[in-house]
C-alpha cells in the first residue's frame, strides 16, 4: 500500500515539476554543450554531429524519455560557428518539439589560437502540447482533465557566451526567452498545456594532465529557474589514452536563493551518474551513462539510462582542423 502511495505521489509531483522545469536533462551534455549554450557552435572547428536518447526513471509510467540530434561547426576562417538542434521531449501526456537555428561570433584572444571567447544566439520554435486521452480522472467531467489533444506553437530565443582554451572554459546561457510573452498564459494553463519558462546555465570546469596517459576533467554545471529548485551537477572525468572517457557526477537541488512562489519545505533531490564515452575511431565516439535517484525514486524504478552517439566530420577549410588534431585539443 505503502509503495502505491507513494508511486501515486511521485506521478502527480512529475506533473507538476514538468510544468515549472520543463527543459530536458541530459547526462553528457559535457561533451556537447550546444544543448545549453548557443555560443558552444563552432567549438570544435570540424563539423561535429551529436544524438541523444535518454530514458529517465525507467519503469515509472509516463516516465520522460528525449531524444535530439545536433550538428554544428566553424566557418570563416573559425571566426563563425553555426549549429542545428533538432529536439522531442515526452513527460508523461506532455510533449514538445523543438528546432533551433544557432550562430555564435568567436574571438581570439590574445595569440592563442585556442584561446576564444563566442557570443551565440539561438532562434527557433517550439511546439508543446498535451494528450488528455492519456490521463486517467479521478471524478468523471473533471473540468481540470483536458479532453482531446491540444498544442501550441511558439517562436523563441536563446543567448549565451562562452569562453574556451586549452585548459579550462566558463560559460552562461539562458534560454526559453520568448514563449510566454507570445502565448496567452490563460489559454495554456487552462488546457494544461506547459508553457517553456526561461532557464539559466552557468558552466565551468578545467583538464589537468596526471600523466603521459590520463586527464583529469572537473566541471560544474548550474541550471536555474525562478519556478523549481536551483540544480546543481558536480562532474568529475579522467581520459585514459586519449580514447577512454570515465566520468562520475552528482547531481542534487541547491539553495542558491529565496523564491517566494516556490513551496517551502521541498526535499533536496540528488542522484548520481556513472559515464563511459570512448572512441570507436578517429571519427566515431559513443557514450552511455546511468542515472540512480538518491531518494525515494530508486525503490520503484531502474534507473535512468542515456545513450549518445556522435561523428566528426574534417573541415578542410579550418585552419584550427588542418593544424590539430581534435581528439587531442577539443576536451570540451
Amino acid at each position: 500500500m505503502m509503495k502505491r502511495l507513494l508511486l501515486l505521489f511521485v506521478s502527480v509531483a512529475s506533473f507538476f515539476t514538468a510544468q515549472a522545469q520543463q527543459d530536458a536533462q541530459f547526462s553528457q551534455y559535457i561533451f556537447n554543450q550546444l544543448y545549453i549554450n548557443p555560443a558552444y557552435a563552432g567549438y570544435k572547428s570540424d563539423f561535429f554531429v551529436n544524438s541523444f536518447f535518454r530514458s529517465q526513471w525507467t519503469g515509472l509510467p509516463g516516465a520522460p524519455t528525449t531524444a535530439s540530434v545536433s550538428i554544428d561547426g566553424a566557418v570563416a576562417n573559425d571566426a563563425v560557428g553555426l549549429g542545428l538542434m533538432l529536439q522531442r521531449d515526452q513527460v508523461g501526456a506532455q510533449n514538445s518539439i523543438a528546432a533551433y537555428t544557432n550562430y555564435s561570433y568567436r574571438i581570439q584572444i590574445g595569440d592563442d589560437e585556442d584561446s576564444r571567447l563566442a557570443f551565440g544566439i539561438g532562434v527557433g520554435i517550439i511546439q508543446s502540447g498535451i494528450d488528455g486521452n492519456k490521463l486517467n480522472a479521478v471524478q468523471t467531467g473533471d473540468s481540470y482533465i483536458p479532453t482531446g489533444y491540444h498544442s501550441f506553437l511558439s517562436p523563441d530565443a536563446r543567448v549565451g557566451f562562452l569562453y574556451t582554451n586549452d585548459d579550462w572554459f566558463i560559460g552562461a546561457s539562458v534560454d526559453n526567452l520568448l514563449p510566454q510573452y507570445t502565448h496567452p498564459a490563460s489559454t495554456a494553463s487552462s488546457l494544461g498545456v506547459p508553457i517553456p519558462k526561461p532557464h539559466e546555465y552557468f558552466t565551468m570546469g578545467g583538464i589537468f594532465e596526471l600523466n603521459d596517459a590520463t586527464k583529469f576533467k572537473p566541471s560544474i554545471l548550474i541550471k536555474d529557474t525562478p519556478t523549481a529548485p536551483t540544480s546543481m551537477d558536480i562532474n568529475t572525468f579522467l581520459l585514459m589514452s586519449e580514447r577512454i572517457w570515465l566520468g562520475a557526477t552528482y547531481r542534487t537541488a541547491i539553495p542558491l536563493y529565496n523564491k517566494p512562489n516556490l513551496q517551502k519545505g521541498l526535499p533536496t533531490s540528488s542522484a548520481a551518474v556513472a559515464t563511459i564515452e570512448f572512441f570507436a575511431s578517429d571519427n566515431l565516439r559513443i557514450g552511455y551513462a546511468f542515472d540512480y535517484s538518491l531518494n525515494k525514486l530508486s525503490t520503484l524504478g531502474y534507473g535512468s539510462h542515456e545513450i549518445s552517439v556522435a561523428f566528426t566530420i574534417k573541415n578542410g577549410n579550418s585552419v584550427r582542423s588542418r593544424f590539430n588534431d581534435q581528439l587531442k585539443k577539443c576536451y570540451f
